[in-house]
């Protein structure tokens, strides 16, 4: 057993600690290797608990954040998915092992090629990218059964909210209050949507347009 297979073991069985239970879950960790969307400079730190820097000023989520909006998400195998906010690709990949097909956006066009590097390296056939501006989604290709949101939306991104489809679920995290976060649920109802509130957090913001010269 090698010490990347010992770090993920207990990976996993930390997560089982803390309640995620969702077995397809925590198989497509155990299954994606976080290394290869980790800096080289970190690769240490590859499986701890904790978030860690990636190009552009982003970061990458410590893994019981990435299990705990993939569990509340509750991806089903044949869903269409749509994520806001690719980053190093990690949430895209963890996603590609549990639905049909990833739709991934993302304003920095180094993370994009990065990310897609990484889909390719790793034969990652059903994730689709695109350069854009993320609280737009990506309405060619709604509805989606599911949406996330890596990163802080200032209030409940509404072009996002009518780009799912009835019965939808999105996992976003927004700013409640001033310096509050939280990560929030929302259901498309037949006329409505129900909100339910999971827990505190802190995400970088999710912010307007594309970036220019990155």
């Amino acid at each position: 057993m090698t010490a990347t297979d010992q770090q993920k073991i207990e990976l996993i069985m930390g997560l089982r600690a803390r309640g995620i239970r969702d077995t397809r879950v925590l198989a497509a960790i155990e299954t994606v290797p976080r290394e290869v969307f980790v800096p080289d400079a970190f690769q240490d730190l590859a499986y701890a608990e904790q978030a860690l820097p990636i190009e552009c000023g982003q970061t990458l989520s410590q893994p019981f954040i990435v299990a705990f909006m993939t569990d509340r998400l509750k991806v089903g195998d044949r869903m269409k998915v749509l994520e806001v906010g690719t980053g190093s690709g990690y949430q895209s990949a963890i996603l590609a092992q549990l639905c049909r097909r990833v739709y991934t956006i993302e304003r920095y066009r180094t993370l994009v090629k990065s990310a897609e590097q990484r889909f390719t390296r790793l034969r990652l056939a059903n994730i689709t990218t695109l350069l854009g501006d993320g609280n737009k989604g990506w309405p060619k290709q709604a509805p989606f059964e599911r949406i996330i949101v890596t990163a802080a939306a200032p209030q409940l991104p509404r072009q996002l909210i009518e780009q799912l489809a009835v019965g939808g679920i999105l996992i976003c995290p927004v700013e409640v209050s001033p310096g509050k976060q939280e990560i929030l649920r929302i259901t498309r109802t037949q006329d409505d949507f129900d909100r339910e509130s999971l827990m505190p957090v802190r995400f970088v913001p999710l912010v307007e347009g594309i970036a220019r010269g990155m």
